[in-house]
């Protein structure tokens, strides 16, 4: 079970496939583990070693509930210290909503590490997170029932146990305010791919991304909220396959 440490922060991870690295990082309450639950890791991981990252605060990472612990800066280091960890340079990314932010963050502090970006579910924009934070319910019975009414058909067994398995003070520390990341936007020169539900609140403002970069492109899921434009690993696995084959070929 390899760890890296950023800091005295232990943050988890797993290795799968072989070829050009490949990070994943998921979104808020999820881990690593989303990524084989929704059927992504068995698609990417035929021509990319994956680095499938639990964020500090989730899985198996630890889990502090200091919300100074959880700024943008610490998490883009955790992604970097598992680059160390694994002696890679640079890598591609694909993060989802939360993942997603941290992928912007990445490319401000850290752009040397990076080769691409796909980002899903997020934009660059400031966000106030505090309904987030008022909506999260504290106890296990409440959450299970929040989890059940967001998740719906997509709750399999394996993906209840992992939510239920949270650490919710944790969760709630890390679901701090989001600054503006807009001015590394005309900065990213590197390939960058967005996405989004057709139904996700975000959407207009992660098409407004656009406008500030000068090698990204976008598409959205028809008929997807927030959580399917995720869960729906059929509808966007053929648009960030073939931006990752391209990307490489460009390299």
């Amino acid at each position: 079970m390899p760890y890296a440490n950023n800091q005295g922060v232990r943050i988890y991870y797993e290795v799968r496939g072989s070829g050009l690295p490949l990070v994943l990082h998921h979104g808020t309450l999820g881990t690593g583990q989303d990524w084989n639950n929704f059927g992504y890791t068995s698609v990417l991981a035929h021509k990319h070693q994956l680095l499938l990252i639990d964020a500090r605060g989730h899985g198996r990472s630890d889990k502090p509930h200091d919300p100074n612990a959880y700024h943008l800066r610490l998490r883009v280091a955790d992604v970097t210290a598992v680059l160390d960890n694994h002696g890679i340079g640079r890598v591609d990314y694909f993060g989802y909503s939360m993942g997603g932010w941290v992928g912007f963050g990445l490319a401000k502090h850290a752009p040397d590490r990076l080769h691409s970006l796909i980002l899903g579910g997020t934009h660059a924009f400031a966000e106030e997170m505090k309904l987030s934070r008022d909506f999260m319910p504290r106890e296990p019975v409440a959450f299970l029932a929040y989890i059940e009414s967001v998740f719906g058909s997509y709750l399999t067994p394996a993906i209840r146990a992992d939510l239920m398995a949270n650490d919710l003070d944790a969760v709630l520390a890390s679901m701090q305010d989001r600054p503006s990341l807009a001015d590394v936007l005309p900065t990213i020169s590197l390939p960058c791919l967005l996405y989004s539900g057709e139904f996700d609140p975000r959407l207009s403002r992660i098409q407004e991304c656009l406008q500030g970069l000068d090698n990204g492109t976008f598409f959205s899921l028809p008929e997807c909220d927030h959580l399917a434009a995720f869960a729906r690993s059929d509808l966007v696995l053929p648009h960030a396959t073939a931006f990752l084959a391209k990307v490489s070929q460009d390299r």
